[in-house]
């Protein structure tokens, strides 16, 4: 006997959809960079993938599935439009990262500081970097469903991977620098 997805399990799109707001949310709060745009992203995100819900197969990767809807309709608006357009920030400069500290009253306002810098610096790289740094380090997910998420081959994840990782370093050396020519 063949069943639908509805017919065996009726509420399984809200089971399955209800855990990843939270992720949802914070990753459309990035690549928005604006709270209300978030919300309406995530908003019609669900609306779409509600109303799609038929078109998912069931053993497939749900996360990715919700993740690229949400992608996939940042793109289409306005505010996507808008971020795509970013040019890219290569830079071929490697240099070693600082040696860490111990923990004392200024090392931990050094890294609230750092922290601070490197989400602003994140939030100033064009999209189709901010987004693979955010898939991979922030919701952890594998180079696969990355691949999934974002409708391109393993081999442009990895390498957009290892350019975004290579801009954003050279971007906060940069910065760091900066701050050192300026006493902190």
């Amino acid at each position: 006997m063949y069943l639908t997805r509805l017919d065996a399990q009726p509420d399984s799109f809200e089971e399955l959809a209800v855990p990843l707001f939270d992720r949802l949310y914070n990753f459309a709060h990035w690549l928005t960079r604006n709270r209300e745009e978030a919300e309406d992203l995530v908003q019609e995100t669900y609306a779409k993938a509600l109303k799609g819900f038929s078109s998912f197969r069931l053993g497939t990767n749900f996360r990715a599935w919700m993740f690229r809807i949400l992608r996939n309709t940042f793109l289409t608006s306005r505010t996507g439009l808008r971020a795509t357009m970013t040019l890219s920030l290569d830079s071929e400069e490697e240099k070693p990262a600082a040696a860490a500290q111990d923990d004392t009253p200024e090392t931990i306002l050094i890294e609230r500081l750092n922290r601070q810098q490197v989400q602003s610096t994140i939030d100033e790289l064009p999209v189709h970097f901010r987004e693979i740094l955010l898939l991979c380090e922030v919701e952890e997910m594998s180079y696969q469903e990355i691949a999934e998420t974002l409708s391109i081959p393993i081999g442009t994840v990895m390498s957009r991977l290892s350019r975004a990782r290579k801009t954003l370093r050279a971007a906060l050396q940069l910065q760091f620098k900066k701050r050192m020519n300026h006493g902190l």
